[in-house]
């Protein structure tokens, strides 16, 4: 699906010790096919990001970013004069906090499959280099959009028709140790609604429970999970939010009992649709670990089969390991017998 772009401007922010600059620019992006290329690449970069949250603007707290907002969409301000008043807040913000942020600020109006967006992206700059014909050391600057931790995207189609569901604003919860998220809720005015790593769990507890009560033998039940785990992930893949009356689709045999009906008959605390937290559903296929200098992970279906766990014992037994280690046990015995 190609993207459509309506309005792009960025500015530089610069932020040492505690001396923040914002470095505008002073008019609009024209629109081009650049543009759109890059616009593309940072809608996908910003789905791909695990660990979102999802807020709403919030009549508690500054509520700048979303007035200026309102009134850009209503036709009473521009969009450079809207991004000009929303980056004055971000350098307020900016200002409390002892974190240093330099990069490109980019705000973006744009259409994806009919619906509206705003994206608020904070992009830092990486260095790179290569050489010259002449076999010199060339160095240049470029934006590294993968790595970007600082962003937030308002569904304003959803803002407009589902204001009351809390939920139409996601944004990147940033890096461990860092009060990013709570920077960030700020600047825009938000409150953080519903959680995507509970609804992700109490799915998996409601699916498990299903398939619990279903006469399905171990590989039907293998199956109904994987392809919950691709719906999901599609989901995750596309920016989209999973919806119970498709996951029952997935998983209902016939018409006697629904996974849309059982969730209801049981009350389970899941919303009709809600956003996926791709690192909760993917325990629903695979089991993984990591501690002590031990990794492990292998997919759900092996266990009591290729993979058994002695609970007693704390063991694993792997039958049939993988070649290429396999390979490697093999080459360290030889050396160690020599």
């Amino acid at each position: 699906m190609a993207i459509d772009v309506k309005k792009l401007v960025v500015h530089y922010v610069d932020k040492k010790d505690d001396d923040t600059q914002i470095h505008l620019r002073n008019d609009e992006m024209m629109i081009n096919d650049k543009v759109a290329v890059f616009i593309e690449q940072l809608h996908h970069a910003y789905n791909g990001k695990p660990g979102k949250g999802f807020c709403a603007f919030s009549g508690e707290k500054n509520s700048i970013v979303a007035s200026t907002m309102q009134s850009y969409r209503n036709n009473e301000l521009g969009f450079w004069h809207m991004t000009e008043q929303a980056s004055m807040v971000l350098k307020e913000e900016l200002d409390k906090y002892a974190f240093n942020e330099t990069g490109y600020l980019v705000f973006c109006h744009y259409q994806y499959v009919a619906t509206d967006y705003m994206l608020i992206a904070m992009i830092n700059i990486k260095e790179h280099y290569s050489m010259t014909s002449e076999l010199d050391l060339a160095a240049s600057r470029h934006l590294d959009i993968s790595r970007m931790q600082l962003a937030a995207r308002i569904d304003l189609t959803a803002w407009d028709t589902q204001a009351d569901d809390n939920r139409y604003i996601s944004f990147i919860k940033g890096r461990a140790g860092r009060k990013v998220a709570d920077f960030f809720l700020d600047f825009l005015g938000c409150e953080e609604g519903i959680d995507p790593k509970q609804q992700s769990q109490v799915m998996l507890n409601a699916v498990e429970d299903y398939l619990s009560e279903q006469e399905f033998d171990k590989s039907e039940k293998d199956d109904l999970r994987k392809q919950v785990f691709d719906y999901c992930n599609d989901c995750v893949t596309t920016g989209e939010e999973a919806n119970v009356s498709e996951l029952s689709a997935t998983l209902t045999k016939g018409d006697d009992n629904p996974f849309e009906s059982f969730c209801k008959e049981q009350s389970y605390d899941l919303e009709e649709s809600f956003p996926v937290d791709k690192k909760t559903v993917t325990s629903m296929v695979k089991f993984s670990g990591l501690g002590g200098g031990v990794s492990i992970s292998f997919e759900r279906k092996h266990l009591g089969e290729r993979v058994t766990y002695n609970e007693a014992t704390d063991t694993l037994v792997i039958k049939g390991i993988p070649p290429n280690l396999k390979d490697q046990l093999q080459r360290f015995m030889e050396q160690e017998q020599d």
